[in-house]
Order: structure tokens, then sequence, then C-alpha cells
């Protein structure tokens, strides 16, 4: 499958992806840092605003108001939904589970992605995939096994972030051939900063000047990850950076090393792996199902 604008730079891709992954790290990593200060919903309300105040910035003075025109306003309120749903049941559960862990259950979404697709997307997928997806659930297991530091309820937060962000992707290959990235992320961070407005006065906690900061650098840290990620497309095909995203959890693991000193144990190490290995096969077999197709 070609690069978008039908430029193939692979290396280029590459290099943007693993960027954007580093970039989604340090962005969990410090919203796990300021959540121990302020309420998760002031947290996420700062970094939408952010997000749409920085988007306007960089996009209306070129394109004016076109830019958010949309041929599907409910999708797009759906799309929206999902993805603040993820932010509030991914960043409540940094609070509870260390930033790896966190991920790597996440990243059952793309799992979840394949096993929805042939209901929703119409898809095809092999017997391959589908064993791929009942591995990485079994990664899943491993990672929340019964004595586990991990079996707690707390572990349903990630597992609920990860089923939004699926909701998420799947509006995202809808709305693809209908609107640009730059409107759906103006929408994205429009209708969440939104929502956001009408809860955050019930949590509100005034912030110091320095934390304040860093929560508007979670906005530039948010849309400039989803800006290089779209990017990259237009240099590599998806199936090629495909892996590349699993980036992210080694990058996750070693903010958590490095800020809040955690290792996780050996069996939390093989789940990862699980999970990781089962989503690239995925990966790997639906590119063979659209070449075969």
């Amino acid at each position: 499958m070609a690069a978008l604008d039908g430029t193939n730079k692979p290396f280029k891709g590459i290099l943007l992806i693993v960027f954007a992954t580093m970039l989604f790290a340090s962005h969990d990593a410090l919203s796990k840092y300021l959540t121990g200060f302020y309420p998760v919903l002031l947290v996420i309300w700062v970094r939408y605003v952010a997000h749409t105040l920085l988007m306007f910035g960089l996009f209306v003075p070129n394109t004016g108001l076109r830019v958010l025109r949309t041929r599907n306003l409910k999708l797009q309120v759906l799309r929206a939904c999902s993805l603040l749903g993820t932010s509030l049941f991914f960043i409540t559960s940094l609070q509870y589970i260390p930033l790896a862990e966190a991920t790597s259950v996440n990243f059952l979404a793309p799992l979840m992605v394949t096993a929805l697709s042939v209901p929703l997307l119409g898809e095809r997928v092999s017997r391959g995939q589908w064993v791929a997806v009942l591995v990485g659930f079994c990664g899943v297991l491993i990672i929340v096994h019964p004595g586990g530091e991990l079996f707690t309820p707390a572990i349903l937060l990630p597992l609920c972030s990860a089923t939004c962000f699926c909701a998420y992707q799947i509006l995202t290959r809808k709305l693809s051939g209908l609107d640009s990235p730059t409107t759906s992320n103006f929408y994205a961070g429009i209708i969440s900063s939104i929502i956001m407005s009408a809860l955050v006065p019930f949590f509100w906690q005034t912030p110091t000047w320095y934390h304040a900061l860093m929560m508007v650098a979670l906005g530039g840290f948010g849309m400039t990850a989803h800006l290089l990620m779209t990017q990259a497309f237009r240099y590599a095909a998806p199936a090629l950076l495909a892996p590349f995203g699993y980036c992210q959890i080694v990058f996750a693991g070693l903010l958590g090393f490095i800020l809040f000193n955690h290792v996780p144990e050996p069996a939390t190490l093989l789940g990862i792996s699980v999970i990781c290995l089962s989503g690239l096969a995925a990966a790997w077999l639906q590119k063979r199902v659209k070449v075969s197709g």
C-alpha cells in the first residue's frame, strides 16, 4: 500500500511515528504527575482547551473557518466523545496503575478494532487474526494474574480506555473518506473542550503557574503527536508504520522507571510482550489479507 500522497519515504515516516509515540508517552507521564496534585477533570480540561487554541492559531489564519466544515457532524461528535472517554479512563487509571502496564493494556484497542471490523466496517478477518486477538487478551490475563500487583478492580480503567479508543479508531476510519484529519482533530478538541468546560467548575482547583504551564504543554504534546502521525502516513504505508506504534510502550516503560522508579515484575513484562507480539501479528496478517484481496 502506497503512502497517502504517493511519496514513498519510509525512513522519514518511521522517524515521525517514533517521535509521535515518544510525545504520547511523555503526555501520559506528565498527566500521571499532574494528577498527583489536581483533579483529573481539570488536567484534561486544560489539555483539550490548549489543543483547540493551538489548532486555531496554526490553521485558521491560513484556511479560515473552512477547516470546520464536516460532512458528518454526528460521527465527529461520537469520535470526539470516544477520545474524551479514552482520556478520562486512561489518565484516571494512572493514579492506580504504573505507566507501562496501563499503556500496554490500552494497546488492546487495535486488536479490538480487528475483532469489530467485520460487523462494523465490513472488512475481512482471517483465522490467524482471530488467533492474534485471543492471544492479545491472554496477554492481559498474564499481566493481571491472581496474586499480582495489578489484580485489582483498577485494571478495568485501562480496559475501558481501550474500548473507547477502539471506538475512536473505528470512527476515524469511517470519517477518513469524508473529512480531513485536520478537521477531525479540530472537532475532537472543540467538542471535548465544551464538555469538560461544563464539568470542570465542580472540580476547580487553581494550579500554580508552573503546573499550569505543564497542563498547557499537555495540549501541545497531544496536538503535535497527532499531526506527526498524520504526516507519517504521507510518507509510508500504514502496514509498515504499525509495528513502530508499539514504541510507545517502550517509552512509557522508560519514563515510568526514570520519573516514578517503577520496574515491572517478570510476569508483567511477559504479558506486555504477548500483547505487543499479538498486535504486530494482527497488523502483518491484515496486510496479507489486503494484498490477497
